[in-house]
């Protein structure tokens, strides 16, 4: 089952393409600032002070307003438009990286640009234009985020102003440029955090931080709830944590995770089992490349400087670009214990088949096979692609029906059965930078009775003695753990297994909490997609 809101594009950097969408930007993490300019440059992606190019075309300041404006004032999705509007400029490689910075940049820290040139312009964000309020946008970015000089941050904007918004904007852009240059980020933080009652914590967090207060408060409880102790925390704050964040001071987790979720992702592969190795992958990277493996899946290989479409491994589906939150999320299904026979699998909402091929792979030295639904026509043919390179005979079918109607279907036929439901995607906002000012609670509201109606189809799929994985990528509790428990109250015949356990067979040393049971990953813990894994076992 698709998500009924969706309209993403289904892959990109670092995640399977799933249900809660990848965009293709790659942008490096932030690196150190210049002295009083509160974060700096980005690593990787020079400060760009270049005069502006005869032609818009080439511009990556026009090129970067043009999508902004497409994406906040037509719904367009970043993910889709900014590759195919870069794909069509005869543009060096490194303004098509400070377009793509700019634009995925800017829609993450709108709220707090936002803020900024509210504060600086002296009057209410709403009391600006949009096409202006855009232009002030991705000029504060820049000079706040990218270290770009500050002339170059006044004079490039008023330029793009004059351009695309006329020449009455260009003398109110120079003035609030000129204000928002005379101070760095940190102070820029201050100033208008300050401005919130200190008991407003929400507001104040989601101003510092760029989100909405909703979405600070759901990922505030998800934490509270999760179970990872202290010592965990402390390992990322002080950085000797594997996937700890470079730069986080440690504050509190909260913080340091409202933060992670503004840095880009990683670009994941994964290496299918039985169809190509890691080394086999690395041999095969241009020697620009850089690549680590990934750091907690076995199959996972991090790469840099490389565009996964173009590696062989990856056009012939022997590897896929998946999120190790992904990875993980189907090797806790397949590595967690099962009595009986281990022959038959299904992925109940499949599409586009990352997590298939990767479970398919495994089933197949199992002898096992793999049926796979996904409802949308054009989804489950990404599903037959994805799988395309698996021996004959590991994929039983591809169906395309209602997911909440298998378990009528087809009543005790599977020995494990992965649930990877539709949900609102507030664990990959790193890679859908626009989806935060899009969505509501209400829509976390409309999606729990589809939730809940997949994992009972699912349950009634299972054998006796059979595994489900229901699996989220979201840390919102109403689409968490309270499915999972709210069908553990109608099912007297279903268990909670350990998925602590289970992950830590698959990697021991994988951050978890410190007690038995579901398992929710997180951003600044796991440097990870914010999946939420549970394991349930039928018992009769």
């Amino acid at each position: 089952m698709t998500e009924p809101h969706d309209g993403f594009a289904h892959g990109g950097a670092g995640n399977d393409g799933g249900k809660h969408d990848g965009s293709r930007h790659s942008a490096p993490r932030r690196g150190s600032g210049r002295p009083g300019r509160g974060r700096g440059a980005h690593r990787g992606v020079a400060p760009h002070d270049a005069t502006p190019r005869d032609t818009p075309w080439n511009n990556p300041r026009v090129v970067a307003y043009d999508i902004l404006t497409d994406v906040l004032a037509k719904d367009a999705y970043a993910n889709l438009l900014t590759p195919r509007l870069l794909s069509g400029r005869d543009m060096p490689e490194r303004d098509r990286a400070f377009a793509t910075d700019l634009v995925y940049g800017t829609l993450r820290w709108m709220r707090l640009l936002d803020a900024i040139v509210a504060a600086a312009a002296k009057r209410p964000r709403e009391a600006i234009d949009g096409a202006t309020l855009t232009v002030l946008r991705l000029g504060a970015y820049q000079s706040l985020f990218l270290g770009v000089p500050d002339h170059a941050a006044v004079s490039q904007s008023v330029s793009l102003a004059r351009r695309r918004v006329g020449a009455h904007a260009g003398g109110f852009v120079n003035a609030v440029m000129h204000r928002v240059v005379a101070r760095g980020l940190k102070e820029w933080q201050s100033i208008v955090t300050s401005r919130i009652p200190r008991d407003h914590t929400a507001e104040r967090l989601g101003v510092r931080w760029s989100h909405p207060d909703w979405i600070v408060q759901a990922l505030d409880a998800s934490w509270r709830a999760s179970g990872y102790d202290d010592a965990a925390w402390r390992h990322v704050a002080e950085g000797t944590a594997p996937g700890a964040a470079s730069g986080v001071a440690p504050g509190s987790a909260i913080d340091a995770l409202l933060e992670r979720d503004n840095e880009p992702p990683s670009v994941t592969l994964v290496a299918r089992p039985g169809l190509v190795t890691r080394d086999e992958i690395i041999a095969a990277l241009p020697h620009t490349a850089q690549h680590e493996p990934g750091l907690w899946s076995p199959y996972a290989l991090r790469v840099h400087g490389v565009t996964p479409e173009r590696l062989a491994a990856v056009r012939s589906h022997r590897a896929g670009v998946e999120d190790e939150g992904s990875q993980l999320a189907a090797l806790a299904l397949a590595a967690c214990p099962l009595g009986g026979p281990d022959a038959a699998w299904l992925d109940m909402c499949a599409g586009p088949g990352g997590k298939t091929a990767l479970l398919a792979s495994i089933a197949a030295g199992r002898h096992a096979t793999v049926t796979a639904n996904e409802p949308t026509h054009h989804r489950a043919d990404l599903v037959r692609e994805n799988v395309s390179a698996l021996p004959d005979g590991v994929i039983d079918d591809v169906l395309e029906l209602d997911g909440r109607t298998l378990g009528q279907r087809f009543p005790g036929r599977f020995d494990r059965v992965l649930v990877d439901a539709p949900c609102s995607g507030l664990g990959a906002l790193r890679r859908r930078p626009e989806a935060r000012w899009r969505k509501d609670e209400a829509d976390l509201t409309a999606l729990t009775q589809l939730q809940l109606g997949l994992l009972e189809s699912a349950l009634r799929a299972v054998r006796p003695g059979g595994v489900v994985a229901y699996v989220t990528c979201s840390p919102a509790l109403s689409e968490t753990t309270g499915i999972v428990d709210a069908v553990l109250e109608r099912h007297p015949d279903v268990e909670r297994c350990d998925a602590t356990a289970v992950l830590r067979g698959v990697n021991p040393g994988i951050p978890l909490p410190a007690r038995p049971g579901d398992v929710q990953l997180f951003g600044h813990v796991h440097d990870t997609d914010q999946m939420f894994i549970s394991l349930l076992r039928r018992t009769a």
